[in-house]
């Protein structure tokens, strides 16, 4: 399913007068449990989506808590929710795909099931806004963070440097690490996956400014080895100090768990998605950020939950 972008986050008329009317398809009834959301660094959006879930679930669900668990990023949420340490995890849709094909980074299929499609991320190449990098091919030689270990962009950078063949120096550092090398000078370049925009860049775009480098030359390479997976989205006027909209590569993003979780609790945690979607987006949020019913359901090669297929039905009826 293809969503139309727009320059401000909307939500559908369906599911807004769902929200408004308080209506619900039904409440989890079982015994009080406290489930575990493995989400992502300090300074991103996993970990404030997260917040806003659980915050959310706590209120709408009563016998329903959850834990937002700081994590690396997407592979680090995937390899907790395999191992029965997470309940839920948010993950780029690119590496949840990896994972249920038991494609690198991971060595055996990982048998996961989607809760919903919840937003777009934008990949974000970040420079100093005087810097001589003006598109991926000037990274060579040039010294630059591809994210955290354990994170959809250290996946995502690692496949774009191998598809342009750029020859750059890398490493792998948490997003505030590599905030305070790009801004002394200690790399050149830095690589995120969010939304826009990340807190983090935007209060290193205050002090330091920066810019983003326009990604959408590369897509043909990527796609031609990964699939649709990616696609071109813009970050829009007004995310960091930029002028107009620049070109990038957007993953969608999703709520992920495994087999094992009860029904009833999959369709719980989806009904919050529905209902609660407007108090779900972030303040700062700008952009093609979505969480609808539309796409919500659209998972792509990670199955969704029966709980949550039929959550999505008995709200659709």
């Amino acid at each position: 399913m293809r969503i139309t972008r727009r320059s401000a986050f909307r939500l559908g008329a369906g599911l807004a007068s769902l929200a408004i009317a308080g209506c619900s398809a039904g409440e989890y009834g079982g015994p009080p449990r406290r489930l575990r959301l493995a989400a992502g660094e300090p300074g991103g959006f996993y970990i404030e989506f997260a917040r806003l879930l659980a915050a959310q679930l706590a209120e709408l669900e009563p016998n329903l808590s959850a834990e937002v668990v700081s994590t690396g990023g997407s592979v680090a949420n995937l390899e907790l929710v395999r191992d029965g340490r997470a309940d839920l995890g948010l993950a780029l849709a690119d590496v949840a795909t990896s994972a249920a094909a038991g494609v690198a980074p991971f060595p055996h299929a990982v048998p996961l099931r989607a809760i919903g499609r919840v937003y777009e991320n934008y990949m974000q190449l970040v420079v100093p806004v005087n810097s001589p990098i003006r598109t991926v091919r000037d990274l060579a030689g040039a010294r630059i963070s591809l994210g955290a270990n354990g994170s959809g962009a250290a996946v995502f950078g690692d496949r774009l440097l191998t598809a342009t063949g750029v020859p750059a120096r890398v490493d792998h550092r948490p997003l505030a690490e590599a905030t305070a090398e790009l801004a002394t000078g200690g790399i050149d370049a830095l690589l995120w996956s969010g939304g826009v925009p990340t807190p983090a860049l935007r209060d290193l775009d205050a002090i330091h400014p920066v810019r983003l480098v326009d990604l959408a030359g590369e897509l043909p390479v990527l796609q031609d080895a990964y699939g649709p997976v990616y696609e071109e989205v813009s970050v829009p006027d007004g995310g960091y100090g930029h002028s107009g909209p620049i070109a990038t590569i957007g993953v969608s993003n999703l709520l992920v768990t495994g087999p094992d979780l009860p029904d009833d609790v999959a369709a719980a945690v989806t009904e919050v998605l529905v209902h609660a979607a407007p108090r779900l987006v972030p303040r700062q949020a700008l952009g093609a950020q979505y969480l609808d019913r539309r796409s919500l359901i659209a998972t792509g090669k990670v199955p969704l939950h029966p709980g949550a297929a039929q959550a999505y039905k008995d709200l659709r009826d």
